[in-house]
């Protein structure tokens, strides 16, 4: 038992000190130039299931971005509704797209659907931008993966944020979450050319690469599925920064739990289907973005692992903390002092950092729903997150210091 738990913790101290390293470089920004003419078409996408609450305003916000309007059409699939989702939608301007399948659920299906149906439509899209039905989008979204798209990329992600941080305490932590792994970990990978990771909101896709390699995302977590499949094909995510997005976050723990599940159960799947497969590409081709990128197929097993560790120490030696103190005093820096360079580099207000003291908390909470997601990672129900917060653009709380002259480009 001793063996397996310090090969265990040799593993996990390994992957963290990785996982440092690749944060280092999410330090600086690199240059950007979004001053490109507006010249892609976009088909923006939004898959609904009974979201009469929030489909209003985000499609009234997507006729308000700064793109010309003749340049992009927005369509809302209303899959396997029964409330007035798609009446709404439609009365704000979008292109309605119902779809009713009771065998085959989920949001990934609701995509290939609109996908279908978009491509064999008259209009020759370059990119499709998909958004959930609850987000709310920053003005310059548009402009910034059309600079993206003329110069070469494919499958881009935007900055996810959060709507609603102020509500709980677990909106607070996850709004931290975001912060710290945009930065730490997005702009970082991207900083260093390796895959970054889909948010399954946010993100655009060249129709030329959707043409080529299909959809066919029918897993729970349709974006990981995607960007492992691009992956195989030599084929990695960017990231945009400044092109923001903001989604309406759980109100309580347990909400969060079973949405996390859901993610948890998806990642489990996608990583016994990918994850030897990846690997034996990565080596056979001498590919370091695909072994990285299958390092992180297997981060949920390093939260299990940690379960494991943490129980057999309270068990076998509960003295050990007392006699290591200074393992709490790592700690404390990590979250205090370097989770809060990140909070500064993204210029989140002063009033802020104190969110911090809720990060541990909730980060263990990922303990246990890795062991749930794993247990159930081959069933593919869908559970539906309730989204009851009908934000708009302009009762949007600002959590960031103002832009600086030259925040635009460099960070």
């Amino acid at each position: 038992m001793e063996v397996i738990t310090y090969t265990v913790q040799v593993v996990l101290t390994a992957a963290t000190f990785y996982f440092f390293i690749i944060s280092l470089f999410g330090f600086y920004r690199k240059e950007e130039d979004y001053n490109l003419p507006p010249g892609s078409m976009f088909a923006i996408v939004v898959a609904a299931h009974n979201e009469e609450k929030v489909i209003g305003e985000l499609v009234k916000n997507l006729h308000e971005l700064n793109y010309p309007r003749e340049l992009y059409d927005i369509f809302v699939v209303a899959d396997n509704c029964v409330d007035n989702t798609a009446k709404i939608a439609g009365s704000q301007g979008a292109r309605v797209i119902e779809r009713f399948n009771d065998e085959k659920k989920g949001k990934g299906y609701a995509l290939e659907y609109a996908f279908d149906k978009i491509f064999n439509s008259s209009v020759d899209y370059d990119a499709v931008v998909v958004f959930d039905a609850d987000n709310l989008v920053s003005p310059d979204f548009l402009q910034i993966m059309n600079a993206r798209l003329l110069k070469g990329e494919k499958i881009i992600q935007g900055y996810l944020d959060t709507k609603n941080p102020h509500d709980t305490w677990i909106t607070k932590s996850i709004y931290i979450c975001y912060i710290i792994t945009n930065r730490f970990w997005q702009l970082a990978k991207y900083n260093l050319g390796l895959t970054c990771a889909l948010g399954g909101t946010g993100m655009c896709l060249s129709v030329d690469v959707l043409k080529r390699y299909g959809w066919g995302m029918t897993s729970l977590t349709e974006d990981l599925e995607f960007q492992t499949k691009a992956l195989m094909n030599n084929l990695r995510v960017t990231w945009a920064h400044d092109a923001k997005v903001f989604d309406e976050k759980p109100l309580t723990l347990m909400q969060s739990c079973i949405q996390r599940k859901r993610w948890m159960q998806g990642h489990f799947n996608v990583a016994g289907r990918y994850l030897v497969k990846l690997v034996h590409e990565g080596i056979t081709n001498k590919n370091f973005v695909m072994l990285d990128g299958a390092l992180y197929l297997v981060q949920p097993f390093f939260w299990m692992f940690t379960g494991v560790g943490m129980l057999f120490n309270v068990i076998t030696r509960p003295e050990l903390l007392l006699e290591n103190p200074q393992w709490a005093v790592v700690g404390f820096v990590i979250q205090f002092v370097y989770f809060g360079l990140g909070l500064t580099l993204e210029r989140v207000k002063p009033q802020i950092y104190w969110w911090l003291i809720f990060y541990p908390i909730f980060a263990m909470t990922w303990i246990p729903v890795s062991y749930v997601g794993f247990a159930m990672r081959n069933n593919k129900v869908w559970n539906h997150t309730l989204h009851i917060r009908d934000i708009n653009r302009e009762n949007l709380q600002n959590l960031y210091l103002p832009a600086k002259a030259d925040d635009k480009r460099t960070g």
